[in-house]
């Protein structure tokens, strides 16, 4: 007798960014998940018209976006291109999503909060970006879950891996290049590593039942980015001297949340997925980069 495993066929857009990429990688590993990586150049989601074009002789069982415009300084200038990328596009796939009955997972932020309670946020906490950036992420939420039902949003933090830039990346450059570094020690948060996140929201789209709405995902523990660095410095053995300083020392033309911790209760109770400590998932992911 013949078993047939009905393939799950999946949309990822974002597929050149750090969390498409680590999509990839980790659907290696999820034979009944079938993924289909878009790129920009081949479906720009900040067109409406494309997007139809795109959907109308294809079938999909979910569509993740992992795209996302991040640059947080240059999205105070750049307000216009930040809401097309960060919300508008937001509004069109969650549109196209609801019309074919297809479940929508979106990738967020915990800058949709201020950052000024020294607490872990819940889902259901009161938002409050301080700059264009959490402020399109936020109207980003908002579209996907008031056009289709079927919406899951994962907020998330501090994101780092092997792929493209991120902090992570741009410390081992720079331990390479100088003898000591100012790091700033008053922004607490908990570092994740996309490919963990992959991780959850390939497990989640391996559920039988869903349930939609939002979610947080960041690696276990706390942390500032000075103590961030210094776990860096210890797992790639680098010699360089690190100094912690205050956010004061190095002004941003955006206010980042002074503390970024978020709540993972929810998505561990309904989802059980795997949330790993920041600590040991960088020691592994580290491998990969030094």
């Amino acid at each position: 007798m013949a078993f047939f495993i009905s393939m799950k066929k999946i949309l990822i857009t974002g597929a050149n960014g750090q969390l498409g990429q680590s999509v990839l990688e980790q659907s290696k590993n999820y034979k009944e998940i079938e993924c289909f990586f878009a790129t920009q150049d081949q479906l720009d989601i900040t067109n409406l018209e494309l997007i139809k074009t795109y959907f109308e002789d294809k079938n999909f069982d979910f569509v993740v976006n992992c795209a996302a415009y991040t640059a947080v300084d240059k999205a105070e200038d750049d307000q216009e291109k930040a809401f097309l990328v960060n919300a508008k596009a937001v509004e069109y796939l969650a549109k196209i999503t609801a019309e074919k009955n297809i479940p929508f997972i979106h990738v967020s932020t915990d800058y949709v909060f201020d950052g000024t309670e020294a607490k872990p946020r819940l889902e259901t906490d009161q938002t409050n970006p301080i700059g264009v950036y959490g402020v399109t992420k936020l109207q980003g939420e908002e579209f996907a879950l008031n056009n289709n039902p079927k919406t899951i949003i994962l907020r998330t933090a501090w994101v780092y891996s092997r792929f493209a830039n991120n902090f992570v990346k741009t410390m081992l450059r720079l331990f390479n290049e100088k003898d000591s570094l100012s790091v700033v020690s008053d922004q607490i948060g908990s570092p994740t590593n996309a490919l963990d996140l992959a991780k959850a929201i390939l497990d989640i789209i391996s559920k039988d039942e869903l349930t939609f709405g939002i979610f947080n995902y960041s690696n276990e523990g706390e942390c500032s980015w000075f103590e961030f660095a210094q776990k860096i410095k210890e797992f790639s053995g680098s010699s360089i001297e690190i100094n912690p300083v205050d956010s004061s020392a190095y002004p941003t033309k955006a206010k980042r949340p002074a503390y970024s911790l978020l709540d993972k209760t929810k998505i561990k109770e309904i989802y059980q997925v795997d949330v790993p400590n920041w600590e040991e998932s960088l020691k592994l992911e580290l491998k990969h980069l030094v």
